[in-house]
């Protein structure tokens, strides 16, 4: 029997969620599988991968072909490397236990690459959402001055009105109190 290591798609319509299984080359992409090695989810920055790393390393070494996807996603977990170095090991180029401190050292500078892009990848949000709340200030700092000029426009009219109308007022009462005297 041929079997594929590949992914198997499940989610939602819009938001893939895939778990990474090892199937008959025949069968069906969601149909059946003989074993379930892991879970895939590409919508995270970076994506998550949860995989059994034995089973994925038992059946790369007895010969699962996986698809060019699942591939990329085993090599960055270290199954590949892994597979290498005990390949080295098998020839006699090195003991095992050179061959795990190799891997070890391998899969620490892995991870650290990785927690330095989470820290890029959120410095840069931060970043970004700073960058927005100044210009948020600042189209709010414009708004607030043009609503102070035409609230002082407005008291302006509202006082040129009243001077008018105190203006008109005043020939008025002097020209009635001026009525009565003379008559």
């Amino acid at each position: 029997m041929a079997t594929k290591i590949r992914l198997q798609r499940n989610g939602r319509k819009g938001y893939a969620f895939y778990s990474i299984v090892i199937a008959d080359v025949r069968a069906p992409r969601d149909g059946k599988f003989t074993e379930k090695i892991g879970t895939y989810n590409p919508n995270t920055n970076p994506a998550t991968v949860d995989l059994n790393f034995e089973r994925a390393l038992h059946w790369v070494m007895v010969g699962a072909q996986p698809t060019d996807t699942v591939r990329n996603i085993l090599s960055r977990e270290g199954v590949y490397m892994k597979k290498h170095l005990l390949g080295g090991v098998a020839k006699g180029a090195f003991d095992e236990a050179q061959a795990e401190a190799k891997f070890n050292a391998w899969k620490e500078n892995k991870q650290s690459g990785l927690a330095a892009l989470k820290a890029k990848l959120e410095e840069d949000k931060k970043a970004a959402a700073k960058v927005r709340l100044e210009a948020e200030k600042k189209v709010n700092e414009e708004i607030a001055k043009k609503v102070a000029e035409k609230k002082a426009a407005e008291a302006a009219a509202k006082a040129e009105a009243e001077a008018a109308a105190t203006a008109e007022e005043a020939p008025a009462a002097e020209a009635s109190q001026e009525a009565p005297a003379e008559a």
